[in-house]
């Protein structure tokens, strides 16, 4: 893969926002791969799932004590408000109700940016997408906001899924922020300056760079019986729930290599599982440098054709 030479910028910092479950695993990587760059980890958990059970606090700074001096977390007290508690049942309501927890453990980080400044770059992304800061030049770029392509990985760190990029981290400046939300639902593209629509929608962007090389998508990379857990309770449980997937159709996925969720299905499309696309085993080349110097310490989240 190219590589591109990132220019750290002493005038502007880098603020990062994360939400977090209890993904230990990823949490370290994301805040080894990243410190390099980082000024600030502003990290959120919510008592609450995506599903709206109750949950502990699974959040202990002891397990990331080198990194204690950056990072600001905040927690989630409450469940926000518009929660529909009358039709639980109803796939639909349970996937408003889910965007409303995610709106809100996104807005929610706004709290901890009260003291930056207006040319620092704020960055949002799930916990297991990694932006790599290696791949721009964030000062001397025109574009007020990014969206990192990012390469996606399946159950392991190198289990490819080729079929599509991730665009999952998206930045801007604190002064171009409207507001955490519409930093995460901003259209994965570049629109053109003459289309009209721009112009009536907050989310079609004009002044966007895609971000090539923008890093890392390492998603369900736990146990069988974790994946479960995590599906039962993010943002589309709903879709989850209606298929009745069990832990052991998880493990079997994981044995033979396979998604067998349809990531290029239609929104609207009601049935994504099933799809069963084979991934592939890439070298170590794909993967962050701290990854690779680190092989040894994460060799269990590795995949081997002989194993």
């Amino acid at each position: 893969m190219e590589k591109v030479n990132f220019l750290i910028i002493l005038q502007m910092k880098i603020i990062d926002c994360t939400t977090y479950y209890s993904e230990d695993l990823m949490l370290d990587v994301r805040l080894n791969v990243l410190n390099e760059y980082v000024d600030k980890f502003i990290i959120v958990e919510s008592k609450f799932s995506h599903s709206g059970k109750p949950k502990p606090l699974n959040f202990n700074i002891n397990n990331f004590q080198k990194f204690k001096d950056k990072i600001k977390y905040l927690i989630i007290e409450t469940e926000p408000e518009g929660i529909n508690q009358n039709l639980q049942n109803s796939s639909a309501i349970k996937r408003t109700n889910s965007l409303l927890r995610i709106e809100q453990s996104y807005n929610y980080m706004i709290n901890a940016l009260n003291d930056v400044h207006e040319n620092d770059l704020i960055c949002l992304s799930d916990n297991d997408e990694i932006p790599n800061f290696e791949a721009n030049d964030f000062k001397n770029s025109k574009n007020d906001i990014f969206i990192f392509k990012q390469l996606f990985f399946y159950y392991k760190f190198n289990l490819f899924y080729d079929l599509m990029p991730w665009y999952g981290t998206k930045a801007c400046k604190k002064k171009n922020l409207i507001s955490l939300s519409w930093l995460r639902n901003l259209k994965n593209k570049k629109y053109p300056f003459w289309r009209i629509d721009t112009y009536f929608s907050k989310l079609k962007q004009t002044n966007i760079q895609i971000v090539e090389n923008g890093g890392w998508h390492f998603t369900n990379l736990m146990k069988a019986e974790d994946i479960y857990t995590k599906l039962s309770n993010f943002g589309h449980h709903n879709e989850f729930d209606d298929s009745g997937i069990t832990v052991q159709d998880i493990q079997e996925c994981i044995d033979k290599r396979i998604v067998n969720y349809d990531h290029q299905a239609d929104k609207n499309k009601s049935k994504k599982y099933g799809a069963n696309y084979n991934l592939k085993i890439v070298n170590d080349n794909f993967l962050p440098k701290f990854l690779i110097t680190n092989r040894e310490k994460y060799k269990d989240w590795f995949d081997n054709l002989d194993d």
